[in-house]
């Protein structure tokens, strides 16, 4: 049997920092990816993912139906709208190129599966700057964005909570145990989706993960990450890691 052809975009980030040394200073940059880890547990299952790091994504992500329709799913984590909306030709050149969130309400609506991880910069993000809000991409969702910063961080830790009976099958041998998470996105359910756990009532018990359909697709929201920081690694070691990504992506590439 062949496998679901996945396109992971987002998950890495530049970082620059000066050293002081007494008198003397000099700068560092420094590159990092933070899919690692899913990438790892996906290696060898029934999907082949393709990573495209954020900065590739501003070029690279397809700018045609066509091109997204190549792959089974999408996943967006921890990349902003920005990414997807100014390509180089618009941002450098001012050029006309297509509305990549549009793209991907279409890409949906016949029938492909879009999933989002949370983070710094997806739903609303740090300082409201993912900017998914009253996008398209929102439309496909099955959660909305709040208008501010959605960050929830909790450095003390929370356990999910597993809704109703578990027996969705995104949720199937995952039991009701899992390690504690370390923060998540705010969002705002949909009414004809589905919660299929939730942060700990300390936290008002807002959703962790949601799954939904839009026209012949279906999508999913995580609202925490995929790695560190809001992923320990007890979460990454449990044995329900890996089986939970495959699950939603399973879930999400099935047909009614």
């Amino acid at each position: 049997m062949s496998k679901s052809k996945v396109l992971l975009a987002g998950e890495s980030w530049v970082s620059s920092a000066t050293h002081i040394k007494g008198f003397d200073q000099f700068p560092t940059v420094t590159y990092h990816t933070g899919a690692d880890e899913l990438l790892a547990a996906l290696k060898g299952s029934n999907f082949d993912v393709r990573f495209m790091p954020a900065h590739e994504a501003q070029r690279d992500f397809p700018q045609t139906i066509e091109a997204l329709s190549e792959y089974d799913a999408v996943v967006l984590s921890d990349i902003g709208a920005n990414t997807l909306l100014l390509h180089p030709d618009t941002w450098i050149h001012s050029k006309t190129t297509p509305n990549r969130l549009r793209l991907l309400r279409d890409y949906v609506g016949n029938g492909g599966a879009l999933l989002m991880f949370g983070g710094y910069y997806s739903f609303q993000g740090i300082n409201g700057g993912a900017r998914y809000r009253k996008t398209p991409v929102e439309d496909v969702l099955p959660v909305t964005c709040l208008s501010v910063d959605d960050r929830v961080e909790v450095p003390e830790g929370f356990v999910p909570v597993v809704t109703g009976d578990g027996n969705h099958p995104i949720l199937q041998g995952l039991g009701k145990d899992w390690p504690v998470l370390l923060g998540f996105n705010e969002v705002v359910v949909k009414v004809d989706a589905e919660i299929l756990a939730t942060v700990s009532t300390d936290y008002g018990s807002l959703p962790l993960l949601v799954a939904g359909k839009y026209g012949k697709g279906r999508t999913i929201a995580w609202t925490s990450d995929v790695g560190p920081h809001w992923l320990p690694p007890e979460f990454i070691a449990w044995h329900g890691y890996k089986t939970l990504f495959e699950q939603m992506l399973a879930w999400a590439t099935g047909k009614d």
